[in-house]
């Protein structure tokens, strides 16, 4: 894999990271720097805020938005621990400014309106679905405060599968992935 595939003039503050560095801490298909940023632009994040990253895996999302953006960050995830997440934050040296837990996103222990954000990168499908579940999400960040979501979908509905994907599509029928039209 060549370095190029991680530069792109559409993600200027996401293309500055090692390669190497993402790929070690990437849980999922999609470049989660690339998605943070992206979903960056809408929020309006400000030195020393306080950050629910929700599903955070390895934390990168979380390193970069402290880095970037000078907020703090919980870093909450079910399924990646903690204690690795706390060495990948005081390597890329954020520790202070970025704060691990191992927690499920059903059950949070934060108190209401704690955040003035909340953001999910490319996990949210997997406490999400609930139809009540944002309604509880909402209430740890304060008032007026944003809750942003960014995952990977589809530009446009796929009706015939390219054949570069059909192997993965009838392994993992990939029933979440929609456009925004759908």
């Amino acid at each position: 894999m060549s370095d190029e595939q991680f530069v792109s003039s559409r993600f200027l503050r996401a293309s500055r990271y090692h390669p190497e560095w993402i790929l070690s801490g990437v849980s999922g298909g999609a470049n989660p720097l690339w998605l943070t940023e992206w979903l960056s632009e809408e929020l309006a994040l400000q030195p020393g805020m306080r950050v629910l990253d929700l599903g955070c895996g390895r934390a990168l999302s979380s390193i970069f938005l402290h880095r970037e953006f000078g907020v703090q960050v919980w870093a909450t995830d079910l399924w990646f621990s903690a204690s690795e997440n706390i060495q990948r934050i005081r390597d890329a040296g954020a520790e202070g400014g970025v704060f691990p837990i191992r927690g499920d996103a059903r059950s949070l222990p934060f108190s209401e309106g704690f955040f003035d954000a909340i953001v999910s990168i490319d996990s949210f499908m997997y406490f999400g679905t609930d139809d009540l579940y944002l309604n509880y999400l909402a209430r740890f960040v304060k008032p007026g405060g944003p809750v942003g979501i960014a995952l990977a979908g589809f530009v446009r509905e796929i009706d015939d599968v390219p054949e570069h994907m059909a192997e993965w599509w009838a392994d993992e029928t990939p029933y979440c992935l929609h456009s925004a039209d759908w």
